[in-house]
């Protein structure tokens, strides 16, 4: 996106949105996005004190954000995040499943049993939790979407990444399957697979990947962008307003799709 240009983004009035993880990075990006198109905004955190500083960027007043401390990895946390949600706005219409972890970087038979699990338990499981804790009050006003953010790990090796590319493969089948199941209560279901994203948590994975393969972090940054017919990073703006699109009405005939935001590195 040039930032030279402002962007055009649907009309979201009246929605209620929860941003699960949307205290930093792309999903921060994800909140203001959709509070910027006009919707009033949950965004979820682990850390009070940085749910709340986050919130209070995204809205002082209070009136269009504000934020839940939920760890989607426990149902009850979730179950409270929706009833929350639902006594201060009074009904929910996107969730956008943004949180997730990176975890490791080795190769399979290197990488601790515990810290695979806790990736499919964040990435998978927790998003099936708040999926299943949603599902029901938007299923009571006939409609809603549904986004979750993968990645386009799921569909393309990444040396060291077996964890985190099996979870985003996952969250494919999810998407799919979930779409047929909600589609006749008005409920859409989607995909979004971005590619490399600019900022800080990229460098992270550039740093793991050169400790991993015994090269450096700007050879590593270097072979992503090759692949890029764009030449370049994605910017996490990009993602949020296909999320934004997702959430509108302007795509009230897209369900099941996996979309990729990944400047042409991955195409299917």
């Amino acid at each position: 996106m040039n930032p030279d240009v402002p962007r055009a983004l649907p009309s979201l009035t009246g929605k209620v949105a929860i941003v699960t993880g949307g205290t930093r990075g792309l999903g921060q990006r994800i909140a203001a996005t959709l509070v910027e198109a006009g919707a009033q905004v949950v965004i979820t955190g682990r850390d009070p004190h940085v749910l709340a500083k986050a919130t209070a960027v995204l809205d002082p007043t209070g009136h269009a954000a504000i934020g839940i401390d939920c760890d989607i990895r426990d149902e009850q946390s979730v179950a409270n995040l929706v009833s929350g949600t639902r006594a201060r706005f009074d009904r929910i219409d996107l969730l956008v499943n943004n949180s997730g972890i990176a975890g490791p970087t080795a190769p399979l038979w290197e990488t601790p049993a515990q810290e695979w699990r806790d990736t499919i338990t964040t990435n998978v499981i927790g998003t099936f939790l708040c999926c299943h804790a949603v599902l029901p009050t938007m299923i009571g006003r006939g409609g809603g979407s549904i986004v979750t953010i993968g990645s386009m790990t799921g569909k393309r090796p990444l040396y060291g990444r077996t964890g985190y590319a099996s979870s985003k493969t996952a969250l494919i089948g999810l998407t799919r399957t979930l779409a047929i199941e909600a589609g006749p209560y008005g409920i859409r279901v989607n995909l979004v697979s971005p590619g490399p994203l600019d900022g800080e948590r990229i460098q992270r994975v550039f740093d793991a990947q050169a400790a991993a393969r015994g090269i450096s972090a700007e050879d590593a940054r270097r072979e992503m962008v090759r692949e890029s017919p764009l030449a370049r990073l994605v910017p996490p703006d990009d993602v949020a307003s296909v999320v934004a699109f997702l959430a509108s009405d302007a795509s009230a005939s897209i369900t099941g799709e996996d979309l990729n935001v990944s400047a042409g590195i991955v195409m299917y």
